[in-house]
């Protein structure tokens, strides 16, 4: 069963590295308000312990297994010629790829950026976000953190019925200087999920593997920036960039990929 609330708000790359939606911005850490007055003392709250979280295959349905296998044999460049800077800069994020069991069979869960966001605002994406202090080790659990915990303030859901049970290789997003870590989930215990703030998300939507897979809902998107890459007409929307470049990664690697025109194209303009 689809437990996806798929309504918008009401006041409502890449793959190759060249636009797409990609993670979101993340919340800002701390208070505003004025500082302690004169001659108090600021107290330090205690560190909060950090969630645990882990990576386990055990009781996966057994049409996961391609895409088990996929993240542990998959090398960098096969995902993407762009990636993160050997320097160590660009800003730490992470999305939740999470697969549940819908209606149609296989599906993955992704949400409409709002259209006033500052960076690929209006375009679909996996859940995620930029890893706060409190997530931990970008180099560790941190990503994993981070993945469930924007993926539960940016759709609603409980994050303790989602299993993660892989890691993609970090890629990078040279337009917003994002270095992402793809964190693969099973929606072991489905809630309902929805837009939680419309100035973040537009709204949140499930599509059947099936429909991915389908060559008529594949095309190829053309920027006038000379970016191409895959796409996908689905869910009343095109989904493509960095989004639609993972997927694609994934669907071929699972060996899922079905043969599909390339030449059909979808031209971008320069506001994409």
């Amino acid at each position: 069963m689809t437990y996806t609330r798929d309504r918008r708000a009401q006041d409502g790359p890449a793959h190759d590295g060249e636009g797409g939606a990609g993670p979101g911005t993340g919340h800002a850490n701390g208070t505003g308000g004025s500082g302690p007055g004169r001659g108090s003392r600021e107290a330090t709250p205690p560190r909060r312990p950090l969630p645990p979280v882990a990576l386990r295959e055990d009781g996966l349905p057994g049409w996961l297994d391609p895409v088990v296998r996929a993240a542990k044999t998959v090398e960098p460049l096969q995902l993407s010629r762009f990636l993160p800077p050997e320097n160590g800069s660009g800003r730490q994020s992470a999305v939740l790829i999470l697969f549940g069991e819908g209606e149609r069979g296989p599906e993955l869960l992704l949400m409409e950026r709002a259209g006033s966001l500052r960076s690929h605002a209006g375009q679909p994406s996996f859940p995620g976000g930029a890893l706060d202090p409190e997530d931990g080790d970008p180099a560790g659990d941190g990503p994993l953190r981070a993945a469930l915990r924007e993926a539960e303030e940016e759709t609603g859901l409980d994050p303790a019925g989602v299993q993660l049970f892989g890691v993609l290789p970090a890629l990078y997003i040279p337009v917003s200087h994002f270095v992402v870590t793809p964190v693969l989930g099973w929606w072991r215990e489905p809630t309902p999920v929805g837009v939680v703030d419309p100035a973040e998300t537009a709204r949140v939507f499930t599509v059947p593997v099936a429909d991915l897979t389908d060559p008529a809902h594949r095309a190829t998107t053309v920027h006038p920036s000379g970016f191409r890459g895959p796409a996908f007409q689905v869910e009343s929307t095109l989904v493509w960039g960095f989004t639609a470049g993972v997927i694609d990664r994934l669907l071929h690697f699972a060996g899922w990929e079905r043969p599909w025109d390339r030449r059909k194209q979808v031209p971008l303009d320069w506001r994409s």
